[in-house]
């Protein structure tokens, strides 16, 4: 990376610490010597499941996100804890949100959600080896399990009801290892 683009942070003010993000206002010095202000969200991480059942249908929550709101269908996911290893995470969440257990993950990609103003690093993994467990919900978490084709999931995304952008990828995720012949289940 170029010195040429770097910003330096000059100072910081902690405006919210909270369960899940803390919200930093910063002022950093640009490049040219002018200042100016970031509004910085700080996460722990996340992880994501491309959970494909037996039948080769993909599993998707559905569940109302407030901020948005109304209810979209996702992809299976949830936050790291503290110190928590994704692998370990994504199999924690898959059970609690799904019921699932599976016996296999596959590592697909990691990726920054939204880097103009976060720092979440979203870990995203496939696993077409599941076997029921039991479904363990936070005490503030309503959601429905779901499984859908790929033709299905496709569809759902064009009418908006699959809108986050981690569910977007998983489906066509899904759509390219259709293509290069791989046989969901």
């Amino acid at each position: 990376m170029s010195d040429r683009l770097t910003e330096q942070k000059t100072d910081s003010k902690e405006l919210f610490k909270g369960k899940i993000v803390h919200l930093f206002l910063d002022t950093v010095a640009l490049p040219d010597g002018r200042s100016a202000t970031r509004e910085v969200v700080k996460h722990p991480g996340a992880v994501a499941i491309i959970a494909v059942n037996d039948q080769g249908k993909l599993l998707l929550v559905r569940q109302y996100r407030y901020p948005l709101d109304g209810i979209i269908y996702e992809i299976p996911a949830g936050k790291l804890e503290p110190g928590e290893n994704p692998d370990h995470s994504a199999h924690r969440e898959l059970e609690e949100e799904t019921g699932y257990q599976c016996t296999q993950l596959e590592k697909v990609a990691s990726f920054y959600s939204s880097p103009g103003f976060s720092d979440e690093l979203l870990h995203i993994y496939f696993t077409d080896t599941l076997t029921p467990g039991k479904q363990h919900l936070d005490d503030d978490e309503f959601l429905e399990v779901c499984a859908v084709s790929l033709e299905e999931a496709e569809r759902m995304v064009v009418e908006h009801q699959i809108a986050d952008a981690k569910s977007v990828y998983a489906v066509q995720y899904l759509r390219l290892l259709a293509l290069q012949g791989r046989k969901l289940k």
